[in-house]
């Protein structure tokens, strides 16, 4: 007996937004391997393997890392469910879309915020950072590192030492840095760091990687409130992945193949090498945006190497574009959210689709979409 074609039959396109990000095929390949249960120990020496991955990539020797059954909004509101208590005096570096998602959930967990703002696309100074830190006193203290909304890298050092100093935890935000750009958790001092997967780790979406020091194990341990979420207690996925493998929720076994595949051709690429890879094509779309006359919205030397933000030519309509991208090319890239709003572009340059053949196609495809908004390149 023959077995039918599938009927589900998904487009082909060119993922270059800001994510999800394109997906290599053996990372495809790794999903169509066949599950097993979620107490099955190959399961858990699959989760062991990722842990040890994570681990590198994050730049940590955490033994507390592991994977959220979630997307990276899971990771973050699992870092503020845990670490954000009613009445938590809690400070957000806020330059950012996903910095105001932030003070969202803490709000909603109760948190005590208090906010430094700046306009979207820039970043803070370190005495900017100790001064804030130093005269609210904060018990938590949170940031986004790679801010997908801008295209801003913030890598956190001077955070960390004044939130230490103050005896705060710190949460960052690495969604859109981890497996691209250096993360460095240890060095910097971050406490807990989230990410997701679909970004320039390469994988689909459905996972959020998460690490946490021994500082906030400590916290967490000290802890004298209920967790307020069931799904994201650290303390109940500690015992389900690491411990007493105690049933806590059916994993999505598939998804961990994926990131499993993704985390060992990170591992063959060399993780130096793969940051270099990034840096050297997101500067090369940079000066090609430049020869176009395109500059962009974050300053030099704090720009994701992974997510790109060019401004919208003075005339184009960034809708225009964009729909031209797709009908024409299948290519997919965003606009600016927020105030942001019809000004840029939101162009991903990362994981699988980091190559400098995909840094000329865009380039080209957007030279022609330029042209004809009637812009002279």
């Amino acid at each position: 007996m023959s077995t039918p074609a599938s009927a589900l039959q998904a487009p082909t396109k060119l993922l270059f937004g800001p994510g999800p990000s394109p997906v290599h095929p053996r990372v495809y390949s790794a999903m169509a391997q066949p599950i097993v249960g979620h107490l099955d120990p190959y399961f858990f020496q699959v989760n062991e393997e990722i842990r040890q991955g994570l681990k590198t990539c994050f730049g940590t020797a955490n033994e507390f890392t592991m994977v959220i059954s979630g997307t990276g909004s899971a990771g973050m509101e699992c870092a503020v469910t845990n670490f954000v208590e009613p009445g938590t005096k809690i400070a957000v570096f806020a330059n950012g879309y996903f910095s105001d998602r932030l003070t969202e959930m803490a709000r909603r967990h109760g948190g005590d915020i208090v906010r430094l703002e700046k306009p979207w696309g820039e970043t803070f100074t370190d005495a900017e950072a100790r001064e804030f830190i130093a005269s609210t006193k904060p018990a938590v203290v949170a940031f986004v590192q790679a801010e997908t909304s801008t295209g801003a890298y913030q890598p956190g050092h001077a955070i960390c030492k004044a939130a230490h100093d103050a005896g705060a935890l710190v949460i960052a935000d690495c969604v859109t840095s981890l497996g691209g750009m250096p993360v460095l958790v240890d060095e910097s001092g971050i406490d807990i760091a989230y990410s997701g997967t679909q970004k320039a780790l390469g994988c689909p979406p459905g996972l959020a990687p998460i690490t946490c020091s021994p500082r906030a194990l400590e916290w967490l341990k000290a802890r004298k409130t209920t967790t307020v979420s069931w799904y994201l207690d650290l303390k109940l996925l500690l015992d389900y992945y690491e411990s007493a493998h105690r049933y806590h929720h059916t994993a999505p076994i598939s998804m961990f193949y994926a990131l499993n595949e993704s985390l060992a051709i990170i591992n063959e690429e060399g993780l130096e090498h793969r940051w270099a890879r990034h840096k050297a094509n997101h500067e090369a779309f940079v000066a090609g945006l430049a020869e176009m006359g395109v500059g962009m919205l974050v300053a030099e030397g704090h720009r994701l190497w992974t997510l790109n933000t060019p401004f919208v030519p003075t005339g184009v309509n960034d809708m225009n574009v964009r729909k031209k991208l797709m009908a024409e090319h299948s290519i997919e890239i965003a606009g600016g959210l927020g105030p942001l709003a019809g000004k840029v572009f939101r162009i991903g340059t990362m994981g699988y689709g980091s190559s400098p053949e995909n840094v000329t196609l865009l380039l080209g495809a957007l030279k022609e979409a330029f042209q004809a908004e009637g812009y002279t390149v």
